[in-house]
């Protein structure tokens, strides 16, 4: 699943690519992980507006131990559409949004040691990953990302990727039907638009920040 993603990109910057007017100052992570603001394009009153929402919706979770109630959990992504959490937003366009994304990753190597691969999507230095919001009592607005099988071309690394729109996807991806939204979920993306880059990143920062503090000992 992905769990990690960077916006390297203005807010207006953003706007622009997707040919909406500037936003009024969006609070959003250049690297965004579950839990973090991130932006998110939707449709408000007829036209697209650039918005910063908190990626994941909170699922409410007890402690193990006390049973009370603890800090929710995001989730971050999307897989089965019949989930309770997906099922009544799903087939309304009022709650699907585009999440512009410049790179994702996911984690590759032994556990305890795993870097972060990132992929991009070929001359896109902006792209779209197909989204979902609604608003959440515990953090207002928040949105989560539609999962697919990946292509061959992440096959080696992970089994699922997100579901990226084309530009002559954006209208039909806010607009569609429940169909539609099915139909983007099973499409294939080309593995010819997929570029990736390993890196020897630590896909823990806690951790590579403990490296670094040892180091400099």
């Amino acid at each position: 699943m992905c769990n990690l993603y960077t916006v390297r990109k203005s807010a207006a910057e953003v706007a622009a690519h997707f040919g909406v007017e500037a936003p009024e100052p969006v609070n959003a992570a250049e690297e965004v992980l579950p839990g973090y603001s991130g932006m998110v394009v939707r449709e408000q009153d007829g036209r697209r507006v650039v918005q910063s929402m908190v990626w994941g919706f909170p699922r409410p979770m007890k402690s193990k131990k006390t049973g009370l109630p603890i800090k929710p959990k995001p989730v971050n992504n999307i897989a089965d559409l019949t989930n309770f959490m997906w099922r009544g937003i799903a087939p309304k366009p009022q709650w699907r949004c585009i999440i512009p994304v410049t790179a994702f990753a996911e984690a590759e190597g032994e556990k305890g040691s795993m870097t972060r691969t990132w992929f991009t999507v070929k001359n896109q230095p902006i792209f779209a990953w197909a989204g979902m919001w609604r608003i959440s009592d515990e953090w207002g607005p928040a949105y989560s990302g539609l999962m697919t099988d990946c292509n061959e071309a992440i096959r080696p690394i992970h089994n699922r990727m997100p579901v990226l729109l084309e530009p002559a996807d954006y209208d039909r991806w806010l607009h569609g039907s429940l169909d539609d939204v099915i139909a983007f979920r099973d499409r294939v993306f080309p593995d010819d638009l997929i570029e990736i880059n390993r890196t020897s990143e630590l896909w823990s920062r806690r951790k590579a920040a403990a490296i670094a503090d040892l180091l400099e000992d």
